[in-house]
């Protein structure tokens, strides 16, 4: 269940958000939505790969964390073992929400339900001073909600661009561990390697002209991360 709310200072003025990283805190999950503004970042950390709704056909582009559900190699107890967060995972329990009648009026929005938001005692950071006025913590969330909606406006282009060119494949990962088991990972999508190589100038000058090509590139670069995520699934086995 959610409970999505616009943040206020009279109705929110004592409410507080527990900013570690927990399982218990919805952090135990395989995957984030990544825009490909944040492809460049995100890279050196996760492996990116791509999925497409059945029911729509639209393409979507997420950060791996784990090889299967509420699997998050990258939670060690209270520490999330990464210099960065896709903007989707991090800016949680907030959301951005439309006035009505008005679709370019964003506001912050919060999810009560959510396990990070909480009104006992002195846990977690305050949304509002004793003043009403929003603590660095909402006014950073409100940064982040701006860049992550301005990235999510702005991804369809580049979806659209790798459609054009026909430059997603379905892929299939077999991941051999220590302990002699094997996990295939299906379901999702990735850059066909041979067919970006394979471009003409014209298609790179259009993917280049339209800010296409480095988060092609990015997502390329990213599948070496699987080797990481592999080694630390066999560290987990081994209890390292």
């Amino acid at each position: 269940m959610s409970q999505h709310v616009i943040v206020d200072s009279v109705t929110h003025r004592d409410l507080r958000v527990l900013d570690t990283a927990s399982a218990a805190l919805g952090d135990n999950v395989m995957a984030a939505l990544a825009t490909p503004h944040e492809f460049r970042a995100l890279q050196a950390c996760y492996p990116i790969v791509f999925r497409r709704d059945l029911a729509s056909g639209q393409v979507s582009a997420l950060a791996l964390f784990g090889f299967e559900n509420g699997e998050n190699l990258y939670l060690e107890g209270d520490h999330w073992d990464a210099p960065c967060k896709p903007l989707a995972h991090a800016v949680q329990p907030f959301l951005i929400g439309r006035a009505e009648g008005a679709d370019d009026q964003g506001q912050v929005h919060i999810d009560l339900d959510h396990p990070r938001v909480t009104h006992a005692g002195n846990a977690g950071v305050r949304l509002f001073d004793e003043d009403g006025r929003a603590s660095p913590l909402l006014e950073n969330a409100a940064q982040m909600l701006g860049d992550l909606d301005a990235a999510y406006r702005a991804s369809g282009a580049f979806f659209a661009a790798i459609e054009r060119y026909d430059l997603l494949e379905p892929f299939t990962l077999e991941v051999p561990l220590i302990d002699g088991s094997k996990h295939t990972l299906v379901g999702f999508l990735a850059i066909n390697e041979d067919k970006a190589r394979a471009l003409d100038s014209a298609a790179l000058g259009d993917l280049h002209r339209d800010g296409h090509l480095m988060p092609l590139f990015m997502a390329l670069a990213s599948v070496s991360q699987f080797g990481g995520l592999v080694a630390r699934r066999n560290a987990r086995i081994s209890g390292a």
